[in-house]
């Protein structure tokens, strides 16, 4: 069976955006994760990243030209359950310190490590031999704004950022605050968004439209924010 590269990339980003699990693989070390119960990775431009203290095994692998790893992930992305939820993305490379981060909210410095990305592979939902994709299409650029990265936005907005999500609604909608409950995001696109909520008349559902389309993530934050009046992150 033919596979379309543009397509595959696709759907290999979007998973890197959206996790449900990850597996970490380095050479020489065992459990590289295990003193980082809350590593977070971020895709950036198609670069695995994470961030950890400078002390940590992570940081350690990534001293100098680095150690060969293997990053799997299963994808996390469409609904839970669904067929596309099988999906496995394989990425092997090295890992690098790439620099530091300062947290805004204590005084920890954390050492930045990326995998640089040598190869990457894709199993389909339907299970199989992984298909190789090349580097080149997994990095490009019209990736960026993938279902995965469109779907953690509105599930990190929804989880983590009620209080600001009902003071947009109750300021479209012309109502108290206290009155707007359950707000939630969905169907986000590059072009709109759905917002649902609930008041005391029932559960309700807008779209609101961007006045142009977004073509990167800090322009789609922007107009997220902008039409919605509400201070996400």
């Amino acid at each position: 069976m033919l596979v379309d590269p543009t397509t595959a990339a696709a759907t290999a980003r979007s998973i890197l955006s959206c996790p449900a699990t990850l597996d970490l693989t380095v050479d020489g070390i065992d459990d590289v994760l295990a003193e980082c119960h809350d590593v977070a990775l971020q895709d950036q431009d198609g670069v695995p990243t994470f961030s950890c203290p400078s002390d940590r095994l992570l940081a350690r692998a990534a001293t100098g030209r680095g150690r060969r790893a293997v990053l799997c992930l299963e994808s996390g992305v469409g609904a839970p359950g669904s067929a596309e939820r099988s999906s496995v993305l394989s990425l092997g490379g090295r890992l690098v310190r790439s620099g530091r981060d300062t947290c805004e909210c204590c005084t920890e410095t954390r050492d930045v490590v990326v995998l640089v990305v040598e190869r990457v592979a894709l199993t389909p939902p339907s299970g199989g031999a992984p298909v190789q994709l090349s580097v080149e299409d997994f990095s490009a650029p019209e990736h960026r704004l993938n279902r995965g990265f469109l779907q953690r936005c509105v599930e990190h907005a929804s989880q983590c950022h009620q209080d600001e999500l009902r003071h947009a609604v109750a300021a479209l909608v012309d109502r108290p605050t206290r009155e707007i409950a359950g707000v939630s995001l969905s169907d986000l696109t590059t072009r709109d968004v759905q917002v649902r909520w609930v008041d005391p008349d029932g559960a309700h559902a807008r779209e609101v439209a961007f006045p142009h389309a977004a073509v990167t993530p800090t322009e789609l934050g922007d107009l997220l924010r902008r039409e919605l009046s509400a201070g996400l992150c």
